[in-house]
Order: C-alpha cells, then structure tokens, then sequence
C-alpha cells in the first residue's frame, strides 16, 4: 500500500475550491481504486494524505484530465506553494 502526503500553503479557499475537492475526493475513491482520503486545514496550511494499493493507481490518478485541471486552478487560485511525497507503507497496526 502507498499513501501519497500532499502539503500545502493555502492562498485562499472559496466555493469552487469546496465543489473541487469534494468532487477529487469522489472520483479518487470510486473510480481510481483510491482506499482513503482524509484532508485538514489548520490556519493557512492543508495536508491530504490519500491511500493506494499501487504506483499504478497514483500514475493513472494523476494524469486523469479533470485532475489535471483541478491541479491547474489549484496552481492559479488556491495554493501559494504545495509539495507531493509518496510513500509505501511497509507496517500498519
């Protein structure tokens, strides 16, 4: 299993940001194979952190055109400065 850490600085957060990410959060999770996605913003810093079965899952995620588009506008309007880091979860208890 995989979990993909996403960190960001938020610029600001609006209505479309709130449809946007409820929508990410859906098509993650029914059509993407995506285990769990949990998100928390606190002040102007968010973590997402998402869990996958594989690399494969995260690539084909990624390159899938409404996330690209939403990774576009999250460029443009809502975050200052982000950062990705993929991890394979090794032990869980």
């Amino acid at each position: 299993m995989y979990v993909v850490i996403f960190k960001a600085k938020v610029r600001q957060f609006d209505e479309q940001y709130s449809e946007m990410a409820d929508r990410m959060r859906e098509l993650a999770l029914t059509e993407f194979g995506c285990l769990e996605f949990n998100a928390v913003t606190e002040g102007d810093q968010e973590i997402a952190l998402s869990y996958w079965p594989s690399e494969e899952h995260i690539k084909a995620w990624k390159q899938h055109p409404e996330h690209l588009a939403a990774q576009q506008l999250g460029k443009q309007h809502w975050y200052e400065s982000y950062s990705v880091e993929i991890a394979e979860i090794k032990r869980s208890y």
